[in-house]
């Protein structure tokens, strides 16, 4: 069990059948009256994001939420399969569960695969990856201001901005969170 006074960023619980994790909490105690939680939760399965207040005192089971290292297979049709590198068990998962960041991934990549009870809900892929730029325009020398960028086609099919000193064939690295280039690979 899990009171609401001792919430904090990623923690997991259970309410009302739901399992929610804590994106942000604040504990606020105001002049007059009792102290309260404020926090943004999201629904883990469904993926929506709530706002909440909770009595400090109140008390929610945890919820164990397995991560588990499962490598990227190949897709077919609408399932995207993953290795299970303990067992070599071949695990479908629905292109519903993957989540935008999801493009950055090529087969042969390891992520962490989502489950609560047995049941898949999600899909991380690593935090840095490294990409080839597939088709880009050429930069113009001179014509640049500060900043400034251009559309890039990476090999998984992903579109993103990249600087305009990045050409066709160029290995990059992307932060898979905010989907932005980060360097030369």
């Amino acid at each position: 069990m899990i009171s609401a006074g001792d919430f904090r960023n990623g923690v997991t619980f259970e309410m009302d059948g739901n399992v929610y994790q804590i994106i942000e909490f604040q504990h606020v105690k105001p002049g007059k009256g009792a102290a309260f939680v404020r926090t943004k939760i999201r629904n883990v399965i469904a993926g929506s994001v709530v706002e909440k207040t909770f009595n400090p005192t109140e008390k929610f089971p945890t919820a164990y939420v397995e991560r588990k290292d499962m490598e990227y297979s190949y897709s077919d049709g609408g399932l995207y399969y993953f290795m299970d590198p303990e067992s070599y068990e071949l695990v479908p998962i629905n292109e519903s569960e993957l989540g935008d960041n999801f493009k950055f991934v090529k087969e042969n990549m390891v992520c962490k695969v989502l489950s609560y009870k047995g049941k898949v809900f999600g899909v991380e892929p690593p935090t840095f990856v490294e990409l080839q730029v597939s088709q880009t325009e050429p930069g113009v020398k001179g014509d640049t201001a500060t900043n400034a960028t251009k559309p890039a086609t990476l090999e998984t099919g992903a579109e993103i901005r990249v600087p305009l000193f990045i050409n066709e064939g160029e290995m990059i690295r992307i932060d898979t969170r905010t989907g932005e280039y980060m360097e030369r690979a």
